[in-house]
């Protein structure tokens, strides 16, 4: 029997945005999008931390041709005697110390360095950054770049002021099947772009009870998506977030927070102060995001439990869909392999199967990941992509061109940690994201390329 419109069941309202404060671009600040570095004749770097990762980015950096590790800071004489002794290993000259609490400010008072390159606990990327650029110093800054709104602002506000770059150093944008994706996306080879899939998943427990407590207290103090960067600075690349399309919402979920306890039951002894500890992020955190452009991106989070390494890496048009771990593709009209897949000639119900993607390397594979550079790739990092990253932002720097990443998109991809958190905080309602840009993201400009 039919219902009158009286008598239907009323529909859920969907709960309105949260919004998130603006700030004005501050007086006498300019846009720095497209601000071009000086040119130099050699990149001159001071470090900030001398633990594990910036231990990886020193070794990557020191075969990149006109790149100088001119000195280093850490409170510990320890750490940064090591870091000096394989600096030295590898061929370099021994760079200055600065140790003790006054370290950071004797290395940014120096006149000699270009670059500083941070890479310490979370928390103090920000603070850290902001510091050097009103030293007059560049910044590459680790992962994430922000852990707050406030912070991200702080980046945006003090780089537009100084007229300094601020480049999230997010080596996975430069991994060979995220610069082969990116190569299938501007060739127009997926057709028009609907979606994309990106996560970080790696099981982390051993390292967040045993080493980094630092970064454990994240798992106690926050629930949210607490490292985006890795997934989704790939494909903001992909999507052209900041250079003519943005992020403008998200809403985020997570699951259960378990797993962290159940390690700490069978590895840690009673009695121990980790068993006072509180655990409230999610094991799981999936955040869904919407562009400008109507476009979707699932960002997932998961350190803790028993899984592989993956970052999905997936983006999907309308002529085709590229995935990651393992790297596969299916395009309906396929120009390398001559045919048309699924369409009218799809076999029943439509089962189709991916293919390897060796066969579109000779059309897609990216330059950086040519073979010429087989070498120089070897001496890097996370199997040489921290190298390509340091070799790009070096070479920007020595001819004096504008940055692959700069301090806009170490905002944008940074913020889900906030973002995500509040949207799970007020019941999983969407939030409005901020455009760091002040407008300036329909402009077209340099990315990674």
């Amino acid at each position: 029997m039919d219902m009158s419109p009286a008598e239907l069941p009323s529909q859920p309202v969907a709960p309105a945005a949260l919004t998130t404060p603006v700030r004005e671009r501050p007086v006498g600040a300019r846009s720095v999008r497209n601000l071009c570095f000086e040119p130099r004749a050699e990149v001159r770097v001071g470090l900030i931390g001398t633990g594990h990762r910036q231990l990886g980015l020193m070794k990557s950096l020191a075969p990149v041709e006109k790149a100088r590790v001119v000195a280093i800071t850490d409170p510990s004489p320890e750490a940064t005697r090591t870091m000096v002794d394989r600096l030295v290993e590898l061929g370099k000259e021994a760079p200055a110390v600065h140790d003790g609490e006054n370290g950071v400010d004797e290395l940014l008072a120096r006149d000699d360095i270009d670059l500083v390159m941070i890479a310490t606990p979370w928390n103090t990327h920000t603070p850290y950054a902001v510091q050097a650029m009103k030293a007059g110093k560049h910044v590459g800054i680790e992962v994430p770049a922000a852990v707050t709104l406030e912070d991200c602002w702080d980046l945006v506000d003090t780089s537009e002021t100084t007229q300094r770059h601020c480049v999230i150093l997010e080596n996975c944008c430069y991994g060979r099947q995220e610069l082969f994706a990116l190569n299938l996306v501007r060739s127009g080879a997926l057709g028009t772009l609907l979606h994309a899939e990106c996560s970080y998943t790696h099981d982390l427990r051993a390292m967040l009870m045993n080493d980094q407590a630092w970064r454990r207290r994240s798992h106690i103090d926050h629930d949210g998506n607490l490292y985006p960067t890795h997934g989704l600075g790939p494909v903001a690349s992909y999507f052209d977030i900041n250079r003519g399309d943005r992020f403008t919402r998200i809403v985020s979920m997570g699951s259960p927070s378990a797993g962290l306890q159940e390690y700490r039951a069978k590895h840690v002894p009673e009695g121990d102060p980790r068993w006072d500890e509180e655990y409230q992020a999610a094991d799981i955190n999936t955040s869904l995001i919407q562009t400008e452009q109507g476009r979707s991106i699932v960002l997932q989070h998961q350190v803790i439990g028993p899984r592989p390494y993956d970052r999905r890496n997936q983006v999907v048009g309308t002529n085709g869909i590229f995935t990651d771990y393992p790297p596969r593709i299916f395009l309906e009209e396929d120009p390398v392999l001559g045919r048309i897949n699924g369409g009218a000639g799809a076999r029943e119900m439509g089962h189709e199967e991916y293919s390897e993607v060796e066969p579109y390397l000779d059309t897609w594979e990216h330059s950086l990941w040519g073979k010429d550079n087989e070498d120089a790739r070897a001496a890097g990092g996370h199997g040489g992509m921290d190298y390509l990253m340091l070799h790009r932002l070096v070479q920007t720097m020595v001819n004096g061109e504008v940055p692959e990443m700069d301090v806009y998109d170490a905002a944008a991809w940074s913020a889900p940690a906030a973002l995500s958190e509040l949207s799970v905080n007020n019941g999983n309602v969407p939030v409005e994201f901020p455009d760091f840009t002040r407008g300036d993201w329909q402009e077209s400009r340099i990315g990674i390329h």
